[in-house]
């Protein structure tokens, strides 16, 4: 899109203005930057209770609460009454319209988030939510409804019923984390874990505009993992993401979490390590280390394992707090980014208390594969006083953008190797809980970057559920 917009520009100003003589520079890229545009609410009265440290209407993990398509934005969370709300907006406008979906939120667990997702080979809307370790439950459109929204009528009748399966294809009885992604061919994906944590792996189905598949799982549970202070033989990859690039490559940063605390230096902890790297040139039925070496092939007994070679992009032990599921993006040459955090060295080498250790002293880092096919790790230099994650997101200049907790946006730019982060909001005004919701598909459509948030409130007291709208640079 830059190269386009650049060369557009370029061939007004020989039609329109003088020609550029030899060796002049053109003006720079524009740095990084965010001008709140509005506010918007969706809810006065969205549940709230805090569960694994967060709330189940803005876990930073969910792909997608917020999402763009063909000039409208779509929405879903809880209300007070525990009823799965599905809205939608016309880019620009102020008020949201609402479907309350056939189906409650059954516990009161926080990663029982709802995602959606897109198949634009037939138009339709995919729902998943209210899981952990369990059942899920799936609602899809009618063919067609995202392709013309201003003609399209929008109450309950739109969508499908609940179902309990995608479309009679069961997965699994023990599903969580469903994450869903838009192939470059206008099919759909789903991302999902197998099993719980500490003893899980990762699965992918696939939806070809008329029915769904199990492509079979992708990483394995199994394995000796080895640490200073003892062994682990379970473990499940959690991801940071799984993501397309432009050019069709699918790509996902993990990290693994043990099932025995005796890798620890103390039971507090948490058992995370290491920041590895994989991706997939074949639609993710097979997948590759760094290096390029296939590392595993989905469906098969041949999984990505924690003792496969080539997998580590930044080594880290189990007694720094590493947090699992924080956030990827790709830039405009195809590069993995990620942002990490845990607690530095500098602060002691063993965290007893995850949560505690984590908001005293924690940091976020911005990890990406250079032009050279080295990896570079910068530390962003704002405390995190959260336990909580932070979302990445680039804009059409590969400037980088950490949204952190409570709504703070940092930034660095590009033309510094992404190493001059610094503070853009300050979040101030916004009383939001911890961790935010970002459209991460709006930002490439009209350089919105728009953040979903929950103000805070106490014990099980509702509290409004807002998103909020930036301009980036254009």
């Amino acid at each position: 899109m830059r190269r386009r917009t650049v060369l557009t520009t370029a061939l007004l100003g020989a039609v329109a203005g003088p020609a550029l003589t030899t060796g002049t520079a053109r003006a720079a890229d524009p740095g990084p930057s965010v001008t709140e545009t509005g506010t918007t609410q969706l809810d006065s009265q969205a549940i709230y209770f805090v569960s694994y440290d967060g709330l189940v209407n803005n876990n930073s993990f969910q792909k997608n609460g917020l999402l763009t398509y063909r000039g409208y934005q779509y929405a879903v969370w809880y209300t007070a009454d525990r009823s799965a709300v599905l809205a939608r907006r016309a880019l620009g406008a102020t008020t949201w319209s609402k479907i309350t979906l056939g189906h409650k939120l059954k516990s009161d667990d926080s990663h029982n988030v709802i995602s959606m997702g897109v198949s634009r080979t037939d138009g339709r809307l995919h729902l998943a939510m209210d899981s952990h370790s369990d059942g899920f439950f799936y609602v899809k459109s009618v063919a067609g409804l995202l392709d013309n929204p201003a003609s399209t009528t929008w109450t309950a009748a739109v969508l499908g019923a609940v179902q309990t399966s995608l479309d009679g294809l069961a997965l699994t009885t023990q599903f969580t984390y469903p994450q869903f992604v838009a192939t470059p061919a206008g099919g759909l994906q789903l991302s999902y874990r197998v099993g719980v944590s500490g003893n899980g792996r990762n699965a992918l189905a696939e939806y070809n505009g008329s029915a769904w598949t199990a492509l079979g799982e992708w990483s394995a549970s199994t394995g000796t993992y080895t640490s200073s202070h003892g062994s682990s033989t379970a473990r499940n990859m959690y991801l940071h993401g799984i993501d397309y690039d432009l050019n069709g490559r699918l790509h996902s940063f993990f990290t693994w979490r043990e099932q025995n605390a005796a890798v620890m230096c103390n039971a507090g902890g948490i058992t995370n390590h290491d920041t590895g790297y994989v991706y997939s040139t074949d639609r993710g039925r097979s997948w590759r280390n760094d290096a390029g070496t296939v590392v595993g092939t989905t469906g098969s007994s041949g999984t990505v394992a924690v003792t496969d070679a080539g997998l580590v992009v930044d080594s880290l032990n189990p007694d720094h707090s590493l947090m699992n599921q924080e956030s990827q993006a790709t830039d405009s040459a195809g590069l993995p980014h990620a942002i990490i955090s845990y607690v530095p060295g500098r602060f002691g080498q063993c965290t007893t208390n995850y949560v505690t250790d984590r908001t005293a002293n924690g940091r976020a880092f911005h990890l990406r594969k250079n032009a050279s096919g080295g990896w570079t790790k910068t530390e962003i230099p704002i405390a995190l006083n959260s336990s909580q994650r932070t979302r990445l997101v680039l804009d059409r200049y590969d400037n980088a953008y950490a949204i952190m907790p409570f709504g703070r946006i940092a930034g660095a730019s590009k033309s510094s190797g992404h190493t001059d982060w610094k503070l853009l909001f300050d979040g101030s005004g916004l009383n939001a809980f911890g961790e935010v919701v970002i459209d991460e598909t709006r930002v490439p459509q009209d350089g919105i970057l728009s953040v979903m948030y929950q103000e805070r409130s106490s014990g099980t007291t509702p509290s409004a559920l807002h998103v909020i709208d930036f301009r980036l640079p254009a």
